[in-house]
């Protein structure tokens, strides 16, 4: 907006609008702090020196600094609102950063810019009140409705400099105490209607409480007169059972001066009786121990003429054996038979046969005397070779437990001993488990093993090993791979 034609030029001679504002004669283009607005416009759009002076007047009255927030967020909002339309001459150094802000935001971010503006530069005040004229005559106008807000016509009365400004602010720091009054006196009824509710609650709960005291005070006395009659009645009981015990202590009493002698001497009967009960005891428990020692004599005499039976039988044999080699007869059974001696046929293949499936090797371990010989990591790393080795040779031999406690026959496992720091102290009875000697492989172990049984014993080699197995078949024993034993193992 252009400045009035009857607001100083402020680019040519000042002295006009010095003379107008009544200024002492300063050179700045900004009038003193409590300087009165010197072409301030009346009601009526006048302009003159009584209504200056009186504005002058008014200005010194108020006090800007406690002035009623009502009215000063109205001056802010005029203000904010003509800042965007004033020249630059007419905004004060503090104000204008304010007109960088946000329209939106002027009044409420600048406010305190604002006011101080408004407050200190009539030629600030005088433009804003012009902007606001040409644009929001509502605003100063009482006819255009600023009567009717208290807060509105208490602005526009402090910025057009009315005599009745100063009457205006206090009515309205008065309705806003007012209004203060009013807003602490509801809510301090509210806090009174919630706590007089708040009373009533907790007076039912008080009486809901002593009528609970009340009815639990009764239900005690009620089982206290139960209890008490019950006392009185065991008290009763408790008086008849003493008298019924002293009369039966009497009658015992009595009955005991009269058969004193006798009882005397049926303690001393019994008492003898105890003597040769114990003396019984003492033989009887005497025979027990000779009869075990004779037991375990027998049992001894067995075992050791059993052994001298086993030696005698052994020596029997390898002196047949001996014989047998000395006269040359060969192996009994093994003889060139008759049909043998035919020519023109060819004969069976030399070693056993090799077992193909758990049917076969299940008929093979239920012949008499039968030997199982188990090549134990061969077998093992086949069945479950994610397995730590400790474990294979646990879980294998624990099979070949429950195996041999069904087929009654002979196992033997043989481990590789490189490698192993503990040899097992206990293994399942009836399972030989071995481990070769340092630079000894179980391979010859297992070949050791075949060859010293004696010629026409049932072996039988768990291997899948083809060196192993060609080796044992032609000592005469029964190969069969590990995945059969695996699976005879697991119908076990």
């Amino acid at each position: 907006m252009q400045p009035s034609s009857h607001r100083p030029d402020p680019s040519g001679d000042r002295s006009g609008f010095e003379q107008d504002t009544g200024s002492a004669g300063g050179t700045t283009s900004e009038p003193a702090p409590d300087e009165a607005v010197s072409h301030e416009a009346g009601p009526d759009g006048a302009r003159g020196a009584g209504a200056d002076t009186t504005g002058a007047e008014q200005h010194q009255d108020v006090d800007w600094r406690s002035l009623p927030d009502p009215v000063r967020e109205r001056l802010a909002e005029l203000a904010a609102g003509a800042l965007g339309g004033l020249p630059a001459a007419d905004v004060p150094k503090r104000v204008r950063p304010v007109a960088r802000f946000a329209p939106a935001k002027r009044a409420s971010s600048g406010a305190s810019a604002l006011l101080i503006g408004l407050r200190e530069s009539a030629r600030f005040r005088t433009a804003v009140v012009e902007w606001t004229r040409a644009h929001r005559p509502d605003a100063l106008d009482p006819a255009a409705g600023v009567g009717s807000d208290p807060v509105a016509a208490a602005a526009a009365a402090l910025l057009l400099g009315q005599p009745d400004a100063a009457a205006r602010l206090r009515d309205v720091a008065q309705r806003a105490e007012d209004a203060s009054v009013r807003s602490e006196r509801d809510a301090a009824l509210a806090r009174v209607r919630k706590l007089e509710a708040e009373l009533a609650e907790a007076r039912e709960e008080l009486a809901a409480a002593r009528a609970d005291v009340e009815r639990a005070r009764e239900e005690r006395t009620d089982q206290l007169a139960k209890l008490r009659g019950r006392l009185r009645k065991q008290g009763q009981e408790l008086r008849e059972a003493r008298d019924a015990a002293e009369q039966a202590r009497t009658d015992a009493e009595q009955a005991t001066g009269a058969r004193g002698g006798e009882a005397r001497r049926l303690a001393d009967e019994l008492a003898r009786e105890r003597e040769r009960a114990d003396a019984e005891r003492t033989r009887a428990e005497r025979a027990v121990a000779d009869a075990d020692a004779a037991r375990r004599s027998a049992q001894e005499a067995r075992a050791a003429d059993e052994v001298r039976l086993r030696l005698l039988l052994d020596t029997l044999g390898g002196a047949a054996e001996g014989l047998r080699r000395e006269f040359a007869l060969g192996d009994s059974g093994t003889g060139a038979a008759p049909a043998d001696t035919v020519g023109g046929v060819v004969g069976p293949a030399s070693g056993s046969e090799r077992i193909a499936d758990a049917d076969t090797l299940g008929r093979l371990l239920r012949l008499p005397a039968v030997h199982v010989v188990v090549d134990g990591y061969n077998v093992t790393k086949t069945g479950y070779p994610d397995l730590p080795l400790a474990e294979q040779r646990s879980r294998l031999v624990g099979q070949l437990g429950a195996l041999q406690a069904r087929v009654g026959a002979e196992v033997t496992v043989v481990f590789d001993g490189a490698g192993v720091t503990s040899v097992p102290a206990a293994n399942p009875r009836g399972v030989r488990v071995l481990f070769s000697e340092p630079g000894v492989l179980a391979d010859d172990v297992i070949r050791d093993l075949v060859a010293a049984e004696p010629h026409g014993r049932p072996v039988i080699v768990a291997t899948s090993d083809q060196e192993i197995v060609t080796a044992v078949r032609r000592s005469g024993a029964h190969a069969v791979p590990s995945d059969v034993l695996l699976t005879r193992l697991g119908r076990t």
